[in-house]
């Protein structure tokens, strides 16, 4: 069942719910969200909210704020935004327009579309989809010497592949992933090359190690650090005194690149990146301590409704015309993200270099690459 609860911002927010809640939840949570619960299973009007069919992260993290507050049975929160008029502008991506808010809010009907078998139909029958026409369709990029290995792979197993399967095949040279081409051997003028791409990058450490502790065995790598004082309390299980006492570190190097945040996705673009980075230097050895951080953003000039940056292909682009490259108006919001927002909250850590990113750009939130250096606790165990 699903809760309303107006909030003093004038929004609604809906509380997904697998149990009646009592009184001491309704009061917990309307102190939580600044509002009162309503006491109609339906409210009328238009409003703006996320798609039912992605749960929001900021509904992750709600959730797990009333599990915190002892407030059992909440499987999600979503947060709603009432609109006078009855097409308003919106991100498509994300977030769609409600005629009224019901008990199906939340509810996916839509069934699971039927496999697509993908082979010769010449060996498997007319139903099954040749791989050219598949790869063109879906636009997969496969080129002429992938789809005949699938072909050969379609022909070994005695049976057509699923899209499933094919579609897997293809993000292994994805954007972000391209280990068969830097791991690839390479045939140049017939002869076979003794390195790979990657061993090639790997030779440089290899050669000269000097500082570094581990490199190229985690998602990030490790220097030898300084030995640092660090002021903790003396038990983490327990409240207890703080103690302060010497600890080598290491200093962790992570590059995280994404195709997001982008001027299309620049919000949960960016949780992506600063969470991945995270989890990958966290990761590293059997398990490190981070202690503190420094973040670098590089990003494009965002390109607002002044007009695109001097050296642009088009000085006179508007924000409408870059929104119609993604023929939707609606990219607008994605576009124009919200002034004075920063990701620190969101990084997790202590960042050492505190509000000193605070330039245009930052408060923008068009991130595209970062480049943070952490200090990490020793022994790490690599």
């Amino acid at each position: 069942m699903i809760s309303f609860f107006n909030s003093n911002s004038d929004t609604v927010i809906a509380v997904e719910h697998k149990s009646e809640l009592n009184s001491n939840n309704i009061s917990a949570l309307e102190w939580l969200f600044c509002g009162k619960i309503s006491q109609r299973e339906s409210l009328e009007g238009i409003f703006v909210g996320p798609r039912k069919e992605m749960i929001t992260p900021w509904s992750t993290n709600a959730v797990e704020i009333t599990q915190n507050m002892n407030i059992e049975g909440i499987s999600r929160i979503e947060e709603f935004f009432p609109s006078p008029t009855e097409n308003p502008e919106h991100d498509k991506m994300l977030s769609r327009v409600y005629d009224g808010l019901d008990q199906k809010i939340f509810k996916i009907e839509r069934k699971p579309e039927p496999i697509v078998y993908i082979g010769e139909p010449s060996a498997f029958g007319a139903s099954t989809v040749d791989f050219e026409t598949y790869n063109q369709q879906e636009g997969l990029a496969l080129n002429k010497e992938e789809i005949e290995y699938l072909k050969g792979l379609s022909r070994k197993l005695g049976r057509p592949l699923t899209d499933s399967e094919v579609f897997g095949f293809s993000q292994v040279n994805s954007e972000h992933c391209r280990h068969k081409i830097f791991n690839g051997i390479f045939v140049i003028d017939g002869k076979e090359m003794e390195s790979s791409l990657f061993k090639m990058i790997k030779r440089t450490s290899q050669e000269n190690p000097n500082l570094i502790v581990s490199a190229y065995k985690d998602n990030c790598a490790f220097l030898e650090g300084p030995t640092v004082k660090m002021f903790h309390p003396a038990s983490g299980s327990k409240p207890d005194f703080f103690v302060t006492e010497d600890a080598k570190t290491v200093i962790s190097l992570k590059a995280e690149t994404h195709n997001f945040p982008t001027t299309v996705e620049p919000f949960n673009g960016a949780a992506t990146g600063t969470g991945g980075e995270i989890r990958d230097r966290m990761a590293g050895g059997k398990g490190s301590f981070p202690i503190a951080g420094t973040a670098v953003y590089m990003t494009s000039y965002p390109r607002f409704d002044s007009g695109i940056e001097s050296g642009s292909h088009n000085k006179a682009c508007t924000i409408e015309q870059e929104a119609a490259i993604f023929e939707d108006s609606g990219c607008r919001y994605a576009l124009k993200a919200r002034v004075g927002e920063g990701c620190s909250a969101q990084m997790a850590l202590p960042d050492s270099a505190g509000d000193s990113y605070q330039g245009q750009q930052w408060r923008q939130r068009f991130w595209q690459q970062v480049w943070p250096v952490h200090y990490l606790r020793q022994p790490l165990h690599l």
